[in-house]
């Protein structure tokens, strides 16, 4: 017996277009996860916030050209490293 047409129970050409889409939204949300786990990787616990690295910077020549003495720096150091 020949079965044709979409009155065979197929799924039919929605139905491949929606499986299409949400193959691409899986693996795009797979890919998200993967590339938000390796960015946070690479940050430890003692690092600065990525803002406070020009700060540091700033202070760090600051302390270099006398402006501040090794008291203030080590103060100052030890709250830029806290901030969060």
């Amino acid at each position: 017996m020949h079965y044709g047409g979409y009155g065979d129970g197929g799924i039919g050409w929605g139905g491949w277009v929606a499986m299409v889409v949400m193959m691409v939204v899986f693996w795009g949300a797979i890919a998200w996860v993967i590339v938000t786990l390796i960015r946070h990787s690479g940050q430890r616990a003692d690092q600065p916030p990525p803002g406070a690295s020009d700060a540091l910077q700033i202070l760090d020549q600051r302390f270099a050209r006398g402006e501040i003495d090794d008291e203030e720096y080590q103060r100052r150091r030890t709250t830029l490293r806290d901030t969060r």
